[in-house]
């Protein structure tokens, strides 16, 4: 049987929202998916930048999901910040923490202090994803940074990808503060920052990584800086039009409907002339335009078909707009 992505690693990383769940529900196929990868060998962790909930909640979370997971099984975002600081700032630090509880808790189990007043003179700000962040907690974080206060974010993902839809996410909250303090920007400690990966590799001893993510920004940037394989998924936040538009750095190596691609052979396209094939499906240039061939009637056939179109896009200018409209089975 030709090898499949997953048997090329020890390790498997999972973004959470758009990968494994949707809000409330689970991605099709992510359950038994996720039991297949672990059956194979590989090691599963899952991945999130969301700060907003605790290890053990998200695991739950999961379980109720019908998933295999406790809280070793998962690292957030919340958790990366909270020891990245605890080795950062003087032990004992005042924090002003625009977040939830979870991030509070943690940082207070870190050794710091506490306050939710910028007339405290916090030492630093920390912002985590609040899906209720009070607006007034916002001001403060701003008014903070504008006197001097060092300022951090557990990540900076503009959305949010749930099962209604996408909502803003923890970049949105940052760019109310930004707002008043341009032009700082926040240290930044998830994907596509390094302390996340490192992290999650220095947390598994993983020696052959490759990371699952719905998103370019995150996910696959993130990978790739950390040097690692990555799997791009159609089933949250970022679609085909977001893949044809990522630079030479920002590509995946793989991509695929959802995680089961890890149990399937890799997609390869080879370049002849002006035509990219990958499969049964061929993306060629004529007079300026491109051409799709193959079978389009099914998710197979039309994800071929998006990996020799993606190649061919990357290697020349044309417009691959009409191309894509084709694609009706990807988002």
């Amino acid at each position: 049987m030709t090898d499949r992505i997953i048997d090329a690693h020890d390790v498997a990383f999972f973004d959470l929202d758009g990968v494994i769940y949707l809000g409330p529900v689970a991605v099709p196929g992510a359950v038994q998916g996720i039991r297949d990868v672990t059956a194979a060998g590989a090691r599963v962790m899952f991945v999130t930048n969301n700060a907003a909930r605790s290890a053990q909640t998200v695991a739950e979370h999961l379980a109720s999901l019908g998933f295999v997971a406790g809280p070793d099984d998962l690292i957030t975002s919340a958790q990366v910040a909270a020891g990245v600081l605890a080795e950062t700032l003087t032990p004992s630090s005042l924090l002003l923490v625009a977040g939830t509880q979870n991030l509070v808790d943690l940082l207070i189990e870190a050794g710091f202090r506490i306050t939710t007043s910028a007339d405290d003179a916090p030492d630093a700000v920390v912002q985590g994803y609040h899906p209720d962040i009070p607006w007034g907690l916002l001001d403060e974080a701003g008014i903070a940074v504008q006197r001097g206060a060092t300022w951090y974010a557990t990540n900076d993902d503009a959305t949010r990808p749930t099962d209604r839809g996408l909502v803003a996410g923890l970049g949105a909250q940052l760019a109310v503060v930004g707002m008043t303090v341009r032009p700082r920007k926040p240290i930044v400690f998830g994907k596509p920052h390094a302390p996340m990966l490192d992290f999650a590799v220095a947390h598994t001893g993983a020696e052959r990584p490759i990371f699952v993510g719905d998103r370019i920004d995150t996910d696959i940037m993130g990978a790739n800086r950390a040097g690692m394989k990555s799997l791009l998924v159609f089933t949250g936040a970022h679609g085909k039009r977001d893949l044809l538009a990522a630079g030479p750095g920002d590509r995946p190596h793989y991509i695929g409907a959802d995680l089961r691609a890890l149990l399937e052979p890799a997609r390869t396209a080879t370049h002849e002339g002006h035509a990219w094939t990958c499969g049964a499906a061929r993306a060629r240039l004529h007079d300026g335009q491109i051409q799709l061939e193959g079978d389009l009637a099914t998710m197979n056939g039309q994800l071929d078909a998006l990996w020799a179109l993606a190649n061919l896009a990357w290697a020349n200018d044309a417009d691959p707009a009409d191309a894509l409209a084709l694609l009706d089975q990807l988002h």
